[in-house]
């Protein structure tokens, strides 16, 4: 086999996301022919002896790709493991007999969707913030959210680590102590909807995942799971790969926009009579 980047061969292994592996790998954790590696190195899988955290890891020649979806319950912790002890998404699929990961993060005190996969290509493509794959949440915030404040929300709220892409909203119950949206967002930054909110002045007392591309919860109970249809992972890599186009061709847009500007002007000189 020829050689690839061991966070690749990792994801693709179903241990976790690419972004994880190179977490993992920046930690030194990681080592083949029992040599530490960098994030970049290379790795021949029918030659080299690949270990994590010491343990060897084998790879299987044939792959079984699992993509399922989970109602995550409140009070679970989105990891593999935690150190802590606290309990994990993981708890909850202790019967899937392929070893899976989660496709992205619910927050501890937030519940709904949450997908799962071995397969580390798929993930990414997923994962990925410029490929935008829509998310539609049920958020409950208090006090009661005034017009002005919906309006800064569907138009982008700057935070610490950047501004936010508009939102779509719609307003599902207005009380004078509460109001209950329904937010479509297609970024995926940390607690983001929690921040976005608390930048407005607005506290979420309740967060629910309620689909994510076109796979929707649906009636699926708290801490169930169930294997996506082969349409539904086609319908999520096709929106993700639509993203892709739509930020190539926002990039050449720009670009030849740069070049345009950059042209210099010509000089024309003037003819007339001397006086």
């Amino acid at each position: 086999m020829a050689e690839e980047r061991i966070q690749k061969l990792m994801a693709d292994q179903g241990m976790c996301s690419r972004r994880a592996a190179e977490q993992i790998i920046l930690e030194g954790r990681v080592k083949v022919n029992g040599h530490p590696v960098k994030l970049g190195d290379k790795m021949d899988p029918a030659k080299d002896l690949l270990s994590v955290d010491g343990k060897t890891i084998r790879f299987s020649k044939k792959k079984e790709y699992v993509y399922l979806m989970l109602h995550k319950p409140r009070g679970y912790i989105t990891t593999v493991r935690d150190e802590q002890g606290r309990k994990t998404v993981m708890d909850l699929l202790k019967d899937v007999p392929q070893r899976v990961f989660p496709i992205g993060r619910l927050d501890r005190d937030s519940e709904g969707l949450l997908l799962f996969t071995n397969d580390g290509a798929f993930a990414h493509l997923l994962m990925h913030p410029s490929h935008g794959v829509s998310k539609l949440y049920r958020v409950t915030v208090r006090p009661h959210a005034t017009e002005e404040q919906i309006v800064r929300l569907t138009q982008g709220v700057m935070l610490e680590d950047g501004m936010t892409a508009p939102a779509v909203i719609n307003v599902v119950t207005d009380e004078p102590e509460r109001t209950v949206l329904e937010m479509t967002i297609k970024e995926g930054k940390n607690r983001q909807i929690r921040r976005m909110c608390q930048a407005v002045g607005l506290e979420v007392i309740r967060l629910k995942r309620n689909s994510e591309g076109a796979v929707k919860l649906g009636m699926l109970q708290p801490g169930e799971y169930r294997m996506l249809k082969h349409s539904e992972v086609n319908a999520l890599r096709a929106a993700a790969k639509k993203g892709i186009d739509r930020q190539r061709t926002q990039e050449a847009t720009e670009r030849a926009e740069h070049r345009k500007n950059r042209r210099p002007v010509k000089n024309h000189k003037k003819f007339g009579t001397n006086r």
